[in-house]
């Protein structure tokens, strides 16, 4: 009996505690939401969603916590809601032990912005098309012309990724103007001319050579001396003076 006294009362101290707990977790259960905080993670970079406009729309939705009780709510219908509003590429939502509700937030990335048929939208990293906001514009090649927003997400983004990538590009394409035949010509910001992509089949070595073309031709010649400059050709560069 002295032997088993012991394991007895490890056994009694063990179910205490799993009891406690079991016990503090469903008094936490039953209590209500005290607030909510949003944590939008690159904010310092862009600014398409504020906390304001969270608890607007979790309002709006009929999703707003505060004073609900934490078993009542639902995070993955919140951060389904989130997600739908737009400019959002991810979230989490969670409840905390002090009866807060969490939501952390990251935004999409745009890398072109697009003027189309009498409207104008961001198209993002993943290609898909967003809306743009009159509090925030991301500063971007410009994409412009006949632009059907399919062409917008599929090739045309597929280029906006390849100037994404390369820093020169980035900074150095200001505009991109499409020809009802989907043709493309280029303005850049520095130098007097513009260049003609023709179509966007094989774009990346008809960017090498221009990159080419930049380092050993203008610094010979300067950026004046010509008009155009046309990649259409496969592995030629033909230019037009002034």
């Amino acid at each position: 009996m002295k032997k088993l006294l012991p394991v007895i009362v490890a056994v009694v101290f063990v179910c205490y505690i799993v009891f406690s707990i079991l016990l503090v977790n469903e008094k936490g259960m039953d209590a209500v939401c005290r607030g909510v905080t949003v944590e939008i993670k690159d904010s310092a970079d862009r600014n398409f969603i504020t906390r304001r406009d969270v608890i607007r729309l979790l309002r709006s939705s009929n999703l707003y916590p505060v004073d609900t009780p934490l078993r009542a709510i639902n995070t993955a219908h919140i951060e389904r809601r989130i997600i739908e509003s737009g400019p959002v590429e991810r979230t989490k939502v969670y409840k905390t032990p002090s009866g807060m509700v969490h939501i952390e937030i990251t935004q999409k990335t745009p890398i072109l912005r697009v003027f189309a048929d009498g409207e104008s939208y961001y198209v993002d990293e993943q290609g898909h098309a967003m809306a743009v906001s009159s509090r925030y514009a991301a500063y971007l090649p410009v994409a412009c012309g006949k632009i059907e927003k399919t062409f917008a997400t599929t090739d045309l983004y597929k280029f906006a990724v390849f100037l994404h990538k390369h820093d020169f590009w980035n900074n150095q394409i200001e505009q991109i103007f499409v020809y009802p035949n989907k043709e493309i010509e280029l303005i850049p910001r520095v130098g007097d001319f513009r260049i003609f992509l023709g179509s966007l089949d094989g774009f990346e070595e008809k960017m090498d050579h221009l990159q080419l073309f930049y380092e050993q031709a203008i610094p010979k010649v300067g950026w004046d001396k010509y008009e155009m400059i046309n990649l259409k050709y496969k592995n030629q560069i033909v230019c037009t003076k002034k």
